[in-house]
């Protein structure tokens, strides 16, 4: 099978599948250090097991209230929503499986990277209830109502832009658990969720690896992908019930906000990859490097005014706890 690209307008042009062909034998290079990365690790051990006790209902325990928490109440509006992010692996796996498909060593992987998110949603279920940091029944109408509506990239519906997205939304889901942890008041929760972010860390370097060589292959579509996804990024997690408002109060309270994702998701990976001093682009490539460019300059400014905002908002909200007291 030949792996020269087509030609459109004096640029080389790559097919998907011609693409995933010549992407192979990287992504078994890539899963082979990624297994001998990855440690093993149990959820069952992550979760104050000690703590639980029965619910109301057909057990007849005791019905869950916000003081039983442990938890802050940023930290509470979070782990739901990592949660309810990671509940939607179905339709991840789905996503993954129909653009990378199902065989070689592109399908090892998939399985591999599902089976591991699969341990995330796992140990975050059972300490939430274990815990009862979260109200159950909520908890549980949220995830049927986020998992009817399953998930559809729309960061268009090319391989390298898939390949682009989850470079960035690993390190982007990375950093949500790690903030979560910190800011979640509980160190249990804190351990596991630096737990979780580990393997997500280990997810972002396949993908951030991947991109690497795709830059190499195909520099033009390359760059017009990661400019694509980078204008237009969105977390995962985006169609759940509430989530406007729960990003809005996760913003505020250091989880994740606009300059969080400037310095710490996009900025990591484009100097990594040193995205905007490639040269030797031309037409599509060149104008989508320009572009890039420029919006993290405008991103930048606008998480500066964020900041600004943020900061008189918390001293005002300071101000007025001190003239309680």
């Amino acid at each position: 099978m030949t792996l020269a690209p087509t030609s459109r307008h004096g640029q080389a042009v790559w097919s998907d599948s011609r693409l995933l062909f010549a992407l192979e034998e990287v992504v078994e290079v890539e899963l082979n250090r990624h297994l001998k990365a990855a440690k093993e690790w149990m959820p069952h051990e992550y979760v104050p097991w000690s703590d639980g006790r029965n619910f109301d209902g057909v057990m007849g325990g005791e019905a869950w209230a916000p003081e039983q928490s442990k938890v802050t109440d940023v930290g509470r509006i979070a782990l739901v929503v990592n949660l309810l992010t990671e509940d939607n692996l179905p339709s991840y796996h789905h996503e993954i499986a129909t653009r990378f498909g199902r065989d070689g060593a592109w399908g090892t992987w998939v399985h591999r990277w599902t089976a591991e998110e699969g341990r995330h949603g796992i140990v975050m279920r059972d300490y939430l209830l274990t815990s009862r940091a979260v109200d159950p029944v909520e908890l549980e109408r949220f995830r049927m109502a986020h998992m009817a509506e399953g998930f559809e990239s729309d960061n268009g519906h090319s391989m390298l832009h898939s390949i682009a997205y989850v470079a960035f939304q690993e390190l982007a889901t990375r950093i949500s658990h790690r903030n979560t942890g910190h800011h979640s008041g509980d160190p249990v929760c804190d351990r596991m969720l630096a737990r979780i972010a580990t393997d997500e860390n280990l997810h972002m370097v396949f993908y951030r690896n991947l991109l690497a060589k795709a830059f190499e292959l195909a520099p033009d579509q390359t760059m017009a992908a990661v400019r694509d996804v980078v204008v237009g990024f969105r977390m995962p997690g985006h169609g759940m019930p509430g989530f406007e408002r729960a990003a809005a109060q996760m913003a505020i309270g250091g989880i994740y906000n606009l300059r969080i994702h400037h310095d710490d998701v996009l900025q990591p990976v484009l100097r990594f990859l040193k995205v905007l001093e490639i040269s030797g682009l031309s037409g599509e490539g060149l104008k989508a490097q320009e572009e890039l460019g420029l919006y993290m300059g405008g991103l930048d400014a606008q998480a500066t005014k964020f900041d600004e905002r943020r900061e008189a908002m918390l001293a005002r909200r300071a101000a007025r706890i001190a003239a309680q007291v």
